[in-house]
């Protein structure tokens, strides 16, 4: 049943009053060449478009955005597009995550002020897809999201490669004199091939697979590659159902409930998801007023099996392989009795619905329950006298000696400080040695980078090691592997445990009892504790200092306070005329 009108529509307070203050508006609109009958009385869509010149993962967006305002046009609708920060990957510093609270305040801001009554979210790359949602969840206008898609494999020397996961794999060898200036040059021009963000299942595929799990996309849509032809009609598509979903008001919160945060948290597990996950799901839930916990995640993550052998956690298969072998619908189908069928998506069906008909093409992409990569999920969370709001890793990823382990630290205050200490070939360390980097946290960092995957020392490369247990209070790449603690909470730059810990120190971590400690007596801890002195703030002005100010730790998923939920969410739109 159709719920809005046409006097109805939001976009009506700007443009249907017989007033001065619309007559400017209904003249602005015809100054753009748009005559009444284009955008009176129809849905106007925000098509919200990350694209950047900077931004590779959205490098289609520029022509994206064509087939999304050809599907609105086709439904009834009026599409603009609105550029939004970019927030690129590769190339923000110190880190994108700094910046992703600043898309959400921008998203939230660009629709609440202006005359919207619906949005297309285009986004993929890492930090644009919680940005774009947690903005969009706040203005709570209809919205549907459109995942930029992986990119094609990578391939050099007729080896196929994933980004990200082999650029640390060929770096360690390169570091040891293993592969030639030649070799090297060629595993770069060949492992990023085409637009699209990186084809393993990293921070990117895992947020857009959650964002399709929680209900926010086309079915299956966050499977599909970048430059396959069937993005662009998923495009279109996205334009059409927008249109169709503000006539039926079909609006945020009444998609994003505890049952699909629950079925997005079980699918990131049986995907083999990025330990960003944790970060990023738990500040969208927490917009939506579900109070998502890490214990939470664990308890799902320790029910849920790894199905999805994609790299990194998977150990032979690319994002490209995945679609091929069904995508995310047919994984969805193979773990629909873990999953809360009933819950609705932009479809304006269930979930149940949406999953009917699915099916697996390779079971050993898309694994059987039967025959999981690993028994659990993807991801553990840690507690103990280090971390006792939580730390996260990532057993599927690491060897499985490290879940048990037990050896010094070696702690370094800072990120330089360690990578010059990991190229001494004279270090002192052993493969027993626990790597600590702290300072490197919400605050510390600052923005919580992406070190935590320490790298390994050349002494112990040229040895023939290649994983040993590292602990930081960072963040790494959801490409990346191997045995490191990460979020360590609460972080070390505001006196969280890890400042305490010296060089030297025993450290255990126990997986099975999901502890991290340093066996260092309690009187020691408290001696240290009152010797500790905070450091300097890391800003001075602008954006970081807002940042600093408000940013929660990574437990609470990094959003600024005085944008959560329980702050205070609007009764209704302010009288803007």
């Amino acid at each position: 049943m159709t719920k809005k009108t046409p006097d109805t529509l939001r976009s009506a307070r700007w443009f249907a009053p017989d007033d001065l203050r619309s007559f400017g508006h209904r003249s602005r609109m015809m100054q753009l060449g748009y005559a009444e009958e284009d955008f009176r009385g129809r849905p106007i869509i925000g098509v919200l478009n990350t694209w950047s010149e900077l931004n590779t993962c959205h490098s289609h967006f520029r022509e994206r955005v064509q087939d999304v305002k050809r599907g609105v046009a086709q439904a009834g609708g009026f599409a603009v597009e609105m550029p939004s920060l970019s927030v690129d990957e590769s190339f923000t510093k110190p880190t994108s995550m700094l910046y992703r609270n600043l898309l959400a305040m921008e998203t939230e801001e660009m629709i609440r002020s202006h005359p919207l009554d619906g949005v297309v979210l285009m986004g993929g790359c890492d930090k644009t897809t919680p940005g774009l949602v947690m903005g969009a969840i706040s203005a709570g206008v209809p919205m549907i999201y459109l995942p930029a898609g992986p990119m094609l494999r990578g391939n050099y020397a007729g080896k196929i490669l994933g980004s990200g996961s082999d650029a640390w794999k060929y770096w360690d060898e390169r570091r040891a004199g293993n592969i030639t200036d030649e070799e090297w040059l060629g595993v770069q021009g060949g492992i990023a091939r085409s637009a699209g963000t990186c084809m393993t299942m990293g921070t990117a595929s895992t947020m857009t697979a959650i964002a399709d799990a929680m209900g926010l996309t086309l079915p299956g849509a966050s499977s599909i590659p970048a430059v396959d032809s069937g993005h662009m009609r998923m495009s279109a598509d996205c334009g059409r159902r927008i249109t169709e979903m503000v006539w039926e008001d079909l609006t945020p919160d009444q998609i994003i409930t505890d049952a699909a945060c629950r079925n997005a948290a079980v699918v990131a597990m049986a995907t083999g998801c990025s330990t960003n996950a944790v970060v990023h799901l738990i500040a969208m839930a927490r917009r939506a007023g579900v109070n998502l916990t890490l214990d939470d995640l664990d308890a799902l993550g320790r029910s849920t099996p790894l199905i999805a052998n994609v790299r990194p956690s998977g150990k032979d298969y690319l994002m490209e392989d995945f679609y091929y072998a069904g995508g995310l619908r047919a994984l969805m189908k193979q773990i629909e009795d873990r999953l809360d069928t009933s819950c609705l998506t932009v479809t304006g069906k269930t979930m149940g619905e949406n999953l009917e008909g699915a099916q697996v093409f390779n079971d050993d992409v898309i694994r059987p329950l039967s025959n999981p990569v690993y028994k659990e999920g993807s991801l553990a969370v840690l507690r103990g006298n280090l971390c006792p709001d939580g730390a996260v890793i990532k057993p599927a990823a690491c060897d499985p000696k490290y879940y048990q382990h037990e050896g010094p630290a070696l702690v370094f205050d800072s990120y330089p400080e360690m990578k010059a200490a990991v190229d001494d070939e004279d270090l002192e360390i052993t493969p027993d040695t626990v790597m600590v980097l702290r300072n490197a946290g919400p605050q510390g960092g600052p923005g919580f980078p992406e070190w935590g995957m320490l790298p390994i020392p050349k002494a112990l490369i040229k040895q023939g090691h290649r994983d040993m247990l590292r602990i930081s209070d960072a963040r790494m790449s959801g490409t990346s592997y191997g045995a490191c603690v990460l979020h360590v909470a609460p972080e070390s730059f505001v006196g969280g445990p890890l400042a305490l810990l010296r060089t030297g120190d025993i450290v255990r971590l126990d997986l099975d009892a999901r502890r991290l400690d340093m066996l260092v007596p309690e009187e020691e801890i408290a001696a240290r504790r009152a010797a500790w002195k905070a450091p300097e703030p890391r800003f001075g002005r602008g954006y970081g200092v807002m940042f600093s100010r408000h940013v929660s730790q990574a437990d609470q998923g990094c959003d600024f306070d005085f944008l959560q939920s329980d702050y205070g969410r609007p009764t209704g739109e302010p009288d803007i005329f």
